[in-house]
């Protein structure tokens, strides 16, 4: 029999060595999040002299980079269009996807299955196709140039991945427990509302967090919508009115970049657990 000591050591030595070889994937995972916190608050000097050290501090650090975000630019105003963005495209996918997801999973619908996958496909539709009918709809609208443009386009490919995503979540709820919601006197509806999402919390969690996420790092259709400075998102903001031409506000860049990155990635990783729960319920189903 095999002394407790020893298997501790036998233990310690595993973890030892498994630590070992994370430990350069953890350095590529943080050194970008380095790389901007130091460049944020490093003075002018300090950034562009060759001779010195790139990785550390050489002078005292500044905070003059932040405040050239709030007192030249509409940082403010962009960091609350981001926020106010996401959570309307967050709010809108849900409120769409959570009924349709459930109707392929569980009302048989003729040819659900291929439906679905016709959904998903959608999904996997290069954006850039997208422009002309997008900005016939946005014209139509008349939000041209205004911040609301992006949620309405944003919905039309977080939709399609939800509303696949909650498809296959639903069909992991053993139907017996909606049938038991039903003789109790629930509908299809009050099933949903009262048993079903409460179930499906990780799969729900995913596709709000799949939805915000998205909406806030994408560029592409913030260019092609939005030109005026204070309708912009963070990402359009700060890459088109930091650089100007061949000037580029590196500390002014990574402070913006970190005011906001930071912030989402903490928050992302309390769900964590949850999101990698929703998307393999998915996948796997």
């Amino acid at each position: 029999m095999q002394h407790p000591r020893s298997r501790r050591e036998k233990e310690v030595r595993r973890h030892l060595v498994l630590y070992t070889w994370a430990i350069p994937y953890l350095i590529v995972a943080v050194f970008p999040i380095y790389w901007m916190a130091i460049t944020a608050f490093k003075q002018e000097a300090d950034l562009y002299r060759m001779d010195h050290v790139p990785f550390i501090f050489n002078l005292v650090p500044t905070t003059k980079h932040v405040a050239y975000l709030f007192t030249h630019t509409n940082y403010g105003a962009w960091m609350i269009n981001t926020l106010t963005i996401a959570a309307w495209v967050a709010c809108i996918t849900l409120v769409t996807a959570v009924p349709a997801g459930y109707a392929l999973a569980r009302l048989r619908l003729p040819g659900s299955e291929n439906l679905g996958i016709g959904i998903f496909a959608t999904y996997l539709i290069p954006p850039i196709i997208l422009f002309l009918p997008l900005s016939r709809v946005v014209s139509t609208l008349g939000l041209q140039d205004r911040w609301w443009a992006l949620v309405v386009v944003y919905p039309t490919f977080t939709i399609p991945f939800c509303t696949w995503l909650l498809s296959g979540f639903f069909k992991t709820v053993p139907g017996e427990i909606e049938e038991a919601a039903r003789v109790d006197g629930c509908g299809h509806l009050g099933a949903l509302l009262r048993v079903v999402l409460p179930i499906s919390l990780p799969g729900v969690l995913t596709a709000v967090i799949f939805s915000f996420t998205l909406s806030m790092q994408d560029f592409l259709y913030a260019l092609a919508f939005v030109s005026v400075s204070d309708q912009k998102p963070v990402p359009l903001g700060v890459a088109t009115e930091l650089i100007r031409g061949d000037v580029f506000f590196w500390g002014s860049l990574m402070a913006g970049a970190l005011l906001v990155g930071v912030p989402v990635a903490i928050l992302y990783n309390f769900f964590l657990d949850r999101f990698i729960t929703g998307i393999t319920g998915a996948a796997v189903k």
